[in-house]
């Protein structure tokens, strides 16, 4: 083999290593940002689950003002966390902020317990199933975002991606959990 044959194999080895090189690197681009996409859409359908809870308190406790007026305490707490939610801008914040309102609902609803004629009006009945519908509604969208994060998270770790996603300045993302009180169930009390 002469030394111009040596050269252009040397050549070709070079271009080939690095059109394999920029392969790899185009791919795992385009791999993480659909899962950083992934997870923006997962999560957007999880806020819109949260906003259909948001809208939906107001009615529910203006029901249960009429007939438990003096259980102020605890139509206060669901206003003041329903007002947080409202305000909540980051993710972390939000995922906060509705922690902090479930565990107002559950207090409210206890509360409606308590009052018979209330668990019998027709308008509370509807915005509970509405309410119970929109919870199950959150808990499979916060499912599907985790999901999401979880592989994001790990793949935004492994060895070769990790120098990739350093490059794209991407983080790990926030899981959306339950609030640690949410193990205990709500005590009823008659």
């Amino acid at each position: 083999m002469g030394t111009k044959q040596k050269i252009i194999l040397v050549i070709v080895i070079v271009v080939g290593l690095i059109l394999l090189i920029a392969g790899w690197y185009m791919n795992g681009y385009n791999r993480l940002v659909r899962m950083d996409e992934s997870v923006k859409s997962d999560w957007a359908q999880v806020e819109t689950q949260l906003q259909r809870r948001y809208d939906l308190i107001p009615n529910l406790v203006n029901t249960v003002k009429g007939y438990a007026a003096h259980e102020s305490g605890v139509l206060t707490a669901v206003t003041e966390a329903r007002s947080r939610v409202g305000s909540a801008t980051s993710v972390p914040d939000k995922i906060s902020a509705n922690r902090e309102l479930g565990s107002a609902l559950s207090r409210l609803l206890v509360v409606a317990e308590n009052y018979p004629q209330l668990k019998a009006n027709e308008n509370f009945l509807d915005l509970q199933a509405q309410l119970e519908g929109t919870e199950n509604r959150i808990a499979v969208a916060r499912r599907n975002y985790n999901e999401a994060v979880r592989e994001y998270n790990v793949t935004i770790r492994n060895f070769l991606q990790r120098f990739i996603a350093g490059n794209m300045g991407l983080a790990p993302k926030p899981f959306f959990e339950n609030d640690a009180a949410a193990a205990k169930a709500p005590e009823v009390k008659f």
